[in-house]
């Protein structure tokens, strides 16, 4: 692990900020904290570290609000660690631009495993020009979609759904990101047409569309399309 990957820890509670550094630490990453809003937010901005850990429950401002001022100008990949179990706590810090959200209590891999997946996002600088996982495979290029080698035919909605899910391999993208980026900002809330949508897709890709192996349902949430293997 390259000691120079920097990452911000936003957390009031001390025993965990350190439970957390020691995690970092002890996985060659170079760790800096924060026990206050407005601490974190000067410290992103004069450290620009390469992952944000950032609690939502802070006391002097409200982690969401954190995470809308850093959005307003920063990139980095910034994960969630919060008490908060809610669904729509989830889905308003997701909607607010956050790469993931972990659930305390979390072990060290869980969180290990979450800010690769993170690095691996932040430091694609041109988006790769093939999907494949499993048996399936998306040739972005050429807008064609593969299972066992042979084409699927996908509706022109289906095909923009699965390449934005599968460009964002690994990430949980919100009903309400999705049905914006692909029916446009004035979409009506009901997300009925992109679930009619993605049963479809499932029952073109999948072997068992109940069982399914590349597009997950994260309950409340989104979708999630599994880890791109040329990624």
């Amino acid at each position: 692990m390259n000691p120079k990957v920097c990452i911000l820890i936003i957390e009031d509670d001390k025993s965990i900020c350190s439970f957390i550094t020691a995690a970092l630490t002890g996985n060659g990453y170079r760790a800096t904290s924060a026990h206050t809003g407005k601490e974190g937010l000067n410290l992103a901005a004069s450290i620009c570290p390469d992952v944000i850990l950032l609690d939502l429950g802070l006391p002097d401002i409200d982690g969401c609000e954190v995470l809308s001022r850093l959005r307003r100008w920063c990139s980095t990949p910034i994960i969630i660690i919060s008490a908060r179990t809610r669904e729509q706590d989830k889905v308003t810090a997701l909607d607010l631009g956050a790469d993931d959200y972990i659930t305390k209590p979390f072990g060290t891999e869980e969180l290990m495993a979450r800010i690769r997946t993170s690095l691996r996002h932040s430091h694609r600088t041109v988006p790769h020009k093939i999907y494949k996982a499993g048996s399936l495979e998306i040739n972005f290029e050429k807008r064609m979609t593969y299972v066992d080698g042979e084409e699927i035919h996908l509706t022109q909605i289906e095909y923009q759904l699965l390449s934005l899910l599968a460009e964002n391999s690994g990430r949980v993208l919100t009903y309400k990101f999705i049905m914006k980026t692909i029916w446009g900002p004035y979409v009506d809330g009901n997300n009925q047409i992109l679930r009619v949508n993605m049963a479809n897709i499932r029952h073109k890709i999948e072997t068992n569309p109940a069982q399914p192996q590349y597009v997950f349902t994260e309950i409340g949430l989104g979708y999630r399309m599994r880890e791109n293997e040329n990624a």
